[in-house]
Order: C-alpha cells, then structure tokens, then sequence
C-alpha cells in the first residue's frame, strides 16, 4: 500500500513537472517565450532614419534593426522576420506583467511590443494591408 502511495505521489510530481515545462513556452495569453522569433506584418520606416517598425498580423508592434539585412528595401511592404528578441528574460517578464494587468482590467491592451535583430526576411507582398 505504502508503495503505491509513493508512485502515485511520483505521478503528480511528474504531471506537475510536464506543466510548468509546457507552460514556459508561451505567456498566460498566449504570446510567445521563444528567443528567436518568426513574425509577419507591415514593415514601416522608424522615427528616425535608421529605425524600422514591424506591425505583426497579431496586433505586436516590434522595433526592428539588422547589421545583416537591408530592411530599407522592405520598408511598405509584408514581410515574414526572424530574429533574435532583445532581452527576452525582461521581455517575457513585462509581456506577463502586462497580462496580468489586462486580466485585471487595470489595462485595456494587452499587445506585445518588444525589439529584434533581424536576422532574414522574407518579403510576403509588395504592399501592406493594413
């Protein structure tokens, strides 16, 4: 008897464990944990001449540079970037934060917004339809 307690015990440990894992890839609304990252929108040029925003399909915002990729050639057009999120651990650390006041009411948007290092594009149409 006391041996099945024991496994059974392990179980839920074990069934714990799988949780939290699983539960580290994404926030609690969803958005993504991942370091380097896969996303598609609107390139649009900065408030400055070498700063460039990409406005993503799922309403984040994301300020975009690259020692690699000439996004001046993308600038009005949807794109597909990948990258590198800058200081992912605060990053994810505020995108928590901010849902967690969303959940609340404390806050009406929940939208990501973070910085990237671009490292490829691709350029999905010539034009953005937002």
């Amino acid at each position: 008897m006391k041996s099945s307690g024991v496994a059974m015990f392990l179980g839920l440990c074990l069934v714990g464990a799988m949780s939290v894992y699983g539960a580290q890839d994404t926030t609690s609304s969803g958005k993504s944990k991942e370091k380097v990252r896969t996303i598609t929108g609107c390139l649009q040029q900065g408030s400055s001449g070498n700063s460039y925003v990409l406005n993503a399909n799922d309403g984040s915002t994301w300020d975009v540079k690259s020692d690699t990729v000439a996004l001046a050639d993308h600038v009005g057009h949807t794109v597909t970037a990948k990258g590198t999120v800058s200081n992912v651990t605060m990053h994810n650390m505020k995108e928590e934060a901010k849902d967690a006041a969303a959940k609340t009411g404390m806050k009406k948007s929940n939208d990501e917004h973070g910085d990237l290092e671009v490292s490829s594009v691709k350029m999905v149409s010539k034009s953005c339809s937002q």
